[in-house]
This record gives structure tokens, C-alpha cells and sequence, in this order.
């Protein structure tokens, strides 16, 4: 019952705060103007993701002041990212300046306990990190937190795929009774659903910059949290297919010859889109079924098994897919 009151306030403040900012977005200048590789032509509201945010930190000081000061070093890693996200929305940050600033959220959350220290058994090798698990967690958060900025692409995608693997995340804190876990993931997923009141099909507002980038680095916490109760492999079905996308992405950019961050019309949703003859609605439920299947598959997966072979599975998913995609490129001739 008292989770359930929670869920409601934070929709509550989530839902107010964005009715807020879409409204006076404006005045500071957080306008999405429309460019030759957006979706949509109007000039929209942008900056949800402070809205959606600030509910959630309300909500949590309201029901939960001791995981605001027991961690207080995770709260400030994530209002540096979305920091940085409004200044990108609002003036534009260069890759490296963002990757830059992600490490440095990364390491201040890592003084939290936010630290993949081994990354599990593969062919009988238990392989421990050592002095490498600080460098690997920040590459691991960066990169995540970009994919999933950049998954950011029509109207609900990346709230709905957050919510889908925010729903993972909720699950496994749940069965394992772990109160952190549950809450976090329950209040964003709170938060998200009170967004999309606004950012369904045809958006009126859209989280920018600094929703999906502060989403990707929350969600990449909480993945590390769950290492506790789930095989590393499967944190990559929980989140696959922000991770598939980025993927697929940089490893059709590195073959063609494309500088790796070069901006383009051939992501995921770009080429499914077109599959369903511009249906955004449509195309928003594919991927979301498509994220449950993955997430449901990894929360499967056993605790201490060799995942050697589980390693194997996803990058024979990322092959077919690129194979696939790559298909898909050369038949709505896309210059990719």
C-alpha cells in the first residue's frame, strides 16, 4: 500500500512539473527546432527530464530521506548528468566534453558502491576486474547513457523502453527484497508513465537531453545494484536494445569509414519506422516487445552459471541484427 501511495505522488509531481516546464520551456530557451534528421516539424517544449526528475527527488526526500543521505554521492552523480544534459539542450556539448563529464558522474557514484568489481565465469574462468573496475564501470556507464540518449529518437520510445527494463529492475529488487532496487526503479517508472501523458504520439513535449542521458545513467546504477542477484551477461538482455542500437550503429560507422558519434538516419527506430509505413504508435510497441522478450530472457538466467555460452548468445543477436539492419539499409536505399 505504501508503494502504491508512493507510485502516485511521484506520478502526481512528475505530471505537474512537466505541465510546468512545457509551458515556460521557452523562456530559457529549451525549444527542440526541427533539423533534417528529426521526425517531427514543429518546434516543441523541451527539458521533461527536469520535471521528471525533480518529482522523482521529491518523492524520495518525502518516503525515503535515508536513501538521499546514505547516498548522497549517487544523488549528486546524477544531478551532474542531468546538468549536463540541459546545458546540451540549451547550447549543445561536444561528444567529448559529455563523455568527459559522464566519467567524472561515473566516478562519484563509484564512492557510492556503484563498481563492477568482476564481470562473472566464461568457459570455467572466473574473471575478477581488480584495478580495472573503475575504469571498466565508467566505460560501461558512459556508454550506456549514451545509448540510450541516442535510442531518443520519435515520440515514447525511450521512455517506453526505459520503462521496460525499470519494470526488470523493479522485479528483481523485489524478489530479492532489496528496498533500494524497488523503490528507485518503481518511482522512475512512476515518473516516466506521468511523461508519456505528454510525449506519446504526437508529442507535446520531449525529456531532451536531459532526460535520456540522466534515465541511461540511472538505469546503468541501478544495472550495477542488481549485479548482486543477477549474472553480468544477463544486465545485457535486461538493456539490449539501447545497447544493440549503439552497437550496430558504431560497427556500420567503423566499416564505412564514418567517424563513430556521426549523426544519422539509420538507427533502429529510423529503419522500423519506415517498416510500418511511418506508424510511430506501432513502431514504439514492436521495440517495447521486443525489450521485454530480452529483459524477460536475462531475468532468467542463473546466478553462478558459465557465461561463456550467454556471452556468445547476444553477440550472435547482435550479428543477425546488424545482418538484418544492413539488409533493411540497402532496401529503402538509406546512405548510411
Amino acid at each position: 500500500m505504501k508503494l502504491l501511495t508512493e507510485f502516485g505522488t511521484a506520478f502526481i509531481f512528475s505530471a505537474l512539473f512537466i505541465w510546468f516546464l512545457k509551458r515556460y520551456a521557452h523562456l530559457i530557451g529549451l525549444i527542440d527546432t526541427p533539423n533534417s534528421r528529426s521526425v517531427h516539424t514543429a518546434y516543441t517544449p523541451l527539458g521533461a527530464g527536469i520535471g521528471f526528475y525533480a518529482a522523482f527527488l521529491l518523492t524520495t526526500a518525502i518516503y525515503h530521506w535515508d536513501m538521499l543521505s546514505d547516498f548522497l554521492l549517487m544523488h549528486i552523480s546524477i544531478l551532474i548528468v542531468l546538468i549536463v544534459g540541459i546545458v546540451d539542450d540549451r547550447y549543445q556539448v561536444t561528444p567529448k566534453v559529455k563523455f568527459f563529464i559522464l566519467g567524472i558522474a561515473a566516478v562519484f557514484a563509484s564512492f557510492d558502491g556503484f563498481v563492477i568489481e568482476d564481470v562473472g565465469v566464461f568457459f570455467g574462468v572466473h574473471i575478477t576486474l581488480g584495478w580495472l573496475s573503475l575504469p571498466f564501470t565508467v566505460f560501461a556507464i558512459t556508454g550506456f547513457t549514451n545509448a540510450m540518449n541516442l535510442i531518443d529518437g520519435i515520440d515514447g520510445l525511450a521512455a517506453t523502453i526505459a520503462l521496460v527494463i525499470f519494470g526488470a529492475l523493479f522485479m528483481t529488487g523485489y524478489h530479492y527484497h532489496d528496498i533500494f532496487l524497488s523503490v528507485i526503479s518503481i518511482l522512475f517508472i512512476a515518473v516516466l508513465l506521468a511523461f508519456l501523458l505528454y510525449n506519446w504520439y504526437p508529442a507535446s513535449v520531449f525529456m531532451g537531453d536531459s532526460g535520456s542521458l540522466t534515465i541511461g545513467f540511472v538505469i546503468s546504477l541501478l544495472s550495477i545494484r542488481a549485479l548482486e542477484y543477477l549474472p553480468p551477461v544477463s544486465i545485457l538482455f535486461v538493456t539490449a536494445i539501447p545497447l544493440f542500437d549503439t552497437l550496430i550503429a558504431m560497427i556500420r560507422r567503423k566499416l564505412n569509414g564514418r567517424p563513430l558519434f556521426a549523426p544519422d538516419r539509420c538507427h533502429l527506430h529510423h529503419l522500423i519506422k519506415y517498416f510500418f509505413a511511418q506508424d510511430i504508435p506501432k513502431t514504439v510497441f514492436f521495440f517495447a516487445v521486443m525489450q521485454a522478450v530480452y529483459s524477460v530472457t536475462g531475468l532468467t538466467l542463473k546466478r553462478h552459471a558459465d557465461e561463456g555460452y550467454l556471452l556468445l548468445l547476444f553477440i550472435l543477436n547482435t550479428v543477425m541484427l546488424y545482418m538484418i539492419i544492413s539488409a533493411m539499409i540497402k532496401k529503402q536505399r538509406r546512405k548510411c
